[in-house]
């Protein structure tokens, strides 16, 4: 039977930039939390070693695609001698600070690991996506985390489970262009989680988003007049929080046209490790 992998869109509920490292990456403290929406994978073992994606995306060579750079390092990584055919339903837009080409990432190398008979731990998993992205072992961890260093230092944490209206201006942010950026607040102290919890959720990448791109502010000045808005990760996604479903879905009936959103429950129990748990 084909089973259908959650590939899941995550939110920073917050995000502090504390210094920049000498290899040009940011320390920084984070907060994220799961959406029970996202992509999908679906794999076919094949008795070659052969990856192949029957569903390109556009614009994104096969080289350059974390679906296939994942699975063809998973091979080296376990020297493993089968290959996969895999198809995406690719629903999370590009460059919007949801995560999606991590979260697809990370639901290769752990779905082959299962499929393939890899037997590698949730820790090798997490150094091999950390070579892909900072944020892909938080997808492999599959729980809500509180992350410091570069993303990759994670500890369990557990956040309300509010709904959200996530909203995209429409625009790509590359996150190199805010990273890169000469304005951007890069000395925010480190604070306990302790502390961070019982303080306003902030994002320090939100300032420049809203400074460099008009649509993004549009977009969170539309959302502020409803509800707590912000920017997650570098952007263009916004997201606004509400208590409830109905809240949330009553704003979005109201949004205006140029307004693409979607409402989803936040959780902390990745939708990922939920289908893992029913395979194992």
């Amino acid at each position: 039977m084909m089973v259908d992998w959650p590939s899941p869109a995550k939110l920073n509920l917050f995000l502090y930039i504390n210094g920049r490292r000498p290899d040009g990456y940011h320390d920084l403290q984070t907060l994220f939390q799961f959406l029970d929406y996202g992509d999908t994978l679906n794999f076919a073992p094949r008795q070659d070693e052969q990856i192949v994606l029957l569903t390109p995306i556009d614009g994104v060579p096969d080289e350059q695609n974390l679906i296939i750079r994942a699975a063809r390092m998973l091979q080296q990584f376990s020297n493993c001698q089968v290959g996969a055919d895999i198809s995406i339903s690719k629903i999370l837009p590009m460059g919007g600070g949801l995560g999606g080409g991590s979260s697809n990432a990370a639901t290769v190398l752990v779905a082959l690991n299962h499929l393939w008979k890899c037997g590698l731990t949730t820790e090798q998993l997490c150094k091999i996506g950390l070579t892909l992205g900072a944020d892909v072992p938080v997808f492999i961890y599959g729980y809500a985390a509180f992350a410091e260093g570069v993303g990759e230092k994670l500890q369990p944490a557990q956040p309300k489970e509010k709904w959200y209206l996530v909203a995209h201006p429409g625009i790509h942010i590359p996150t190199p262009f805010i990273f890169n950026d000469q304005e951007l607040v890069r000395n925010t102290p480190k604070r306990t989680l302790t502390t961070l919890l019982a303080s306003p959720f902030l994002n320090d990448c939100e300032p420049i988003a809203r400074k460099r791109f008009p649509e993004v502010e549009q977009l969170i000045s539309w959302l502020l007049e409803y509800a707590p808005s912000r920017l997650t990760g570098t952007g263009a996604c916004v997201f606004s929080e509400f208590d409830t479903q109905a809240a949330a879905v009553d704003v979005l009936k109201q949004a205006p046209e140029w307004l693409h959103g979607f409402v989803a429950q936040g959780v902390n129990t990745s939708p990922l490790q939920a289908v893992l748990s029913r395979q194992e």
